[in-house]
């Protein structure tokens, strides 16, 4: 069974903290392999941690997208939070004056927009500023740590939602992303990666022995994880994309998409590792709550051939050619989902998804010679 950083923190390396008052920036997934909760674990092996620190989602994995879970006390714990969204994001040195050494604990889905990977980012810049130590207990990639899509992100496209020019699924873990930051960003931190035991980079999640502890809400199983770096982009259109519903970023539409005709169009692609499945939904929550949508669900059928950014912008193409009058886009989020201008012009201008693809491989090549550097595991 695979062993996280947080399972040899505490069996191998506690002298990384003995004796030290020690920050936690953790979410509902970092749990040991029992389960439990990692500030619990923590305390109970005598860790004398002071402080949780909160990031988006809130510690429970409860809040919704946008509304950070207000807490100053953690229920369970009884330890003070302090909240890291705002308008810095940083641990400010107020937080960290109480504090020896910060912990970085989360489970990260392997897409370049999803909270964890920003949040190392700029608990990274923060504790820099302070010379505060930080240890980055590393967790598995649960798409696999080999595969690498999408485009990097433009100068000035940076965002709390894109903080760091990685492409859009990057196959890093958090530790070797947190390398990355440190030496090709050049952020400078003082810090340490505990690293996994018994991971390979062509593993999924489901092959690691451990159970899926969802890390939000809307990420409620390995399957959504999956297609996750490419459905998240509809967020940056007018198109449902399962939120309010039992599957969020597996299903997609409209009240105005005739869903066979669109699985039909999407079938015909013939794309690989995916079959789409037309049907109605009623999503309880998000755009389009209480209407009935046409649309489709993504059914990964290989999910070693499967590319995800891909089936996104050929389902953002397919359903814009199809209903050009319905169809609009949130402008402003849909270029910093996938960092800059570029893609979204491309498919306003007609360019076949194919050739934005490939406009993508001269950065993406520079990206992998980066990326080896920081590889920690086989």
């Amino acid at each position: 069974m695979l062993r996280t950083g947080l399972d040899v923190l505490l069996n191998e390396r506690a002298d990384l903290v003995r004796g030290r008052r020690v920050g936690l920036v953790a979410h509902s997934a970092a749990v040991d392999g029992q389960l439990t909760w990692g500030p619990i674990a923590l305390l109970r092996a005598g860790v004398q941690l002071t402080v949780l620190f909160d990031t988006e989602r809130g510690l429970s994995g409860a809040a919704a997208i946008g509304a950070p879970e207000v807490q100053e006390t953690d229920v369970r714990t009884g330890l003070p939070i302090c909240g890291l969204y705002g308008l810095s994001y940083e641990p400010t040195p107020a937080m960290l004056k109480a504090i020896d050494v910060l912990l970085f604990d989360m489970q990260d889905v392997g897409a370049r927009f999803y909270t964890p990977l920003n949040a190392l980012y700029y608990v990274l810049r923060g504790a820099a500023r302070t010379n505060t130590p930080v240890i980055v207990l590393d967790r598995p990639n649960p798409i696999t740590g080999v595969v690498c899509e999408g485009p990097l992100i433009e100068p000035g496209y940076e965002s709390p939602i894109g903080a760091v020019a990685l492409p859009i699924r990057h196959g890093l873990t958090l530790g070797e992303a947190a390398i990355f930051m440190n030496e090709v960003c050049g952020l400078d931190a003082a810090l340490t990666i505990v690293e996994l035991a018994g991971w390979r980079r062509e593993q999924w999640f489901d092959q690691l022995g451990r159970l899926w502890v969802l890390p939000s809400s809307a990420l409620p199983q390995l399957s959504t994880a999956l297609l996750y770096p490419g459905m998240c982009l509809l967020e940056g259109t007018n198109l449902a994309h399962g939120r309010g519903t039992a599957l969020p970023f597996e299903l997609c539409g409209a009240p105005w998409v005739n869903s066979d005709a669109l699985a039909d169009r999407l079938n015909a692609l013939a794309l690989p590792g995916v079959l789409f499945r037309a049907l109605r939904f009623v999503p309880l929550a998000s755009l389009f709550a209480g209407q009935s949508c046409g649309g489709i669900q993504a059914h990964v059928t290989d999910r070693a051939a499967f590319r995800a950014v891909a089936v996104g912008l050929h389902i953002i193409a397919t359903i814009r050619a199809m209903y050009p009058e319905q169809f609009s886009w949130r402008t402003n989020h849909f270029d910093l989902l996938t960092g800059g201008t570029h893609t979204r012009e491309a498919i306003t201008a007609g360019v076949a998804i194919a050739d934005i693809i490939g406009g993508w491989q001269a950065t993406l090549a520079q990206y992998e010679r980066q990326r080896v550097a920081v590889l920690r595991y086989p």
